[in-house]
């Protein structure tokens, strides 16, 4: 082709070079694509966050992203970029086939878990099993909850209810302190009241928690958070003691537990007192636990429509 006074000139044919470039962007891009790939399946079949650190997959996670993507890739390719040895692979083939040792526990497991309305976490149900004859260990009950998606829905967030009413007569000094440990029963006692709404109404719960086991000696439950609730729960309590017990009992600053009712109970039984700070929960964290988890396993996540009051003050007591 003439191109007479052309300052382009004629154009070169294509250099060796040239294509070598080419062959090293094709398989940048190939690296790039293998990339996207495995982490769209560590993220669609194993269902890790999008911010997973690759190098921290298990074995047996990075051989089933290999199944995922054998079909689009080699083999030797897919575990040189997993950092996953042949005979490592052919291992977790071999123990994924193998008989699931643990199938009639996690069957049992299920079961307890749908009994108690999705509410007990792995420690709960370990004490289920263990009531059952069935030990093992905590971890395993974890994993295979965990495997088998067992997840306890969370909380929904209430106001929680109060009886503060001012300092209706002098505060006692906080004694107990947050030591929540007792070497024998009857020693350290807490208390306190927790509400439970529900469309019938309100009921209130009012137990004695002993701090050596997590135990109640009583409780006592109402749908009117009056004085008559604390103090009959008190002298229930009290008729548990054996004689000469010096026993501490910790509370709230609630306006309950600062009426004369209360006070001269206390007093009449030669009970020592012991009260939170203002406004300050963690110190009767002990009780608080109690409710949580009572409304966690018993109460949060469940349609209480149709259930009257006293149906539901028979549940709780049952539970």
């Amino acid at each position: 082709m003439n191109t007479g006074d052309d300052p382009r000139g004629e154009l070169s044919e294509g250099k060796t070079a040239s294509s070598g470039e080419v062959e090293k962007l094709k398989a940048k891009m190939q690296n790039m694509q293998l990339e996207i790939d495995i982490l769209r399946e560590t993220l669609d079949v194993l269902k890790k966050d999008p911010g997973i650190d690759m190098t921290l997959l298990r074995n047996a996670e990075k051989a089933v992203v290999v199944d995922a993507l054998k079909n689009k890739y080699s083999l030797p390719l897919l575990l040189r970029r997993l950092e996953l040895s042949r005979s490592s692979y052919y291992y977790q083939h071999k123990q994924a086939s193998a008989p699931d040792k643990y199938e009639s526990l996690r069957c049992r497991i299920k079961v307890l878990f749908a009994d108690n309305f999705q509410r007990y976490g792995y420690r709960r149900i370990h004490v289920c099993l263990a009531r059952e004859g069935k030990h093992i260990s905590e971890k395993i009950v974890r994993k295979i909850m965990s495997e088998c998606g067992l997840i306890v829905k969370s909380k929904r967030k209430n106001k929680k209810y109060s009886s503060y009413k001012g300092e209706i007569t002098p505060a006692v000094p906080n004694v107990i302190n947050r030591d929540f440990h007792a070497d024998a029963p009857n020693r350290k006692w807490l208390t306190d009241i927790t509400e439970f709404a529900i469309p019938a109404g309100k009921v209130y719960l009012s137990p004695m928690v002993d701090c050596f086991d997590g135990m109640l000696p009583t409780w006592n439950i109402s749908t009117v958070p009056d004085a008559n609730l604390v103090n009959s729960m008190l002298e229930d309590a009290i008729r548990t003691l054996p004689g000469n017990e010096q026993t501490l009992v910790h509370t709230d600053r609630g306006c309950h537990y600062r009426w004369p009712g209360w006070i001269s109970r206390m007093e009449n039984a030669g009970l020592q007192r012991s009260m939170s700070k203002k406004g300050c929960s963690p110190d009767n964290s002990a009780c608080e636990g109690l409710f949580g988890r009572l409304k966690n396993e018993m109460f949060y996540n469940r349609n209480w429509s149709g259930i009257s009051l006293h149906q539901f003050i028979e549940i709780l007591n049952n539970y």
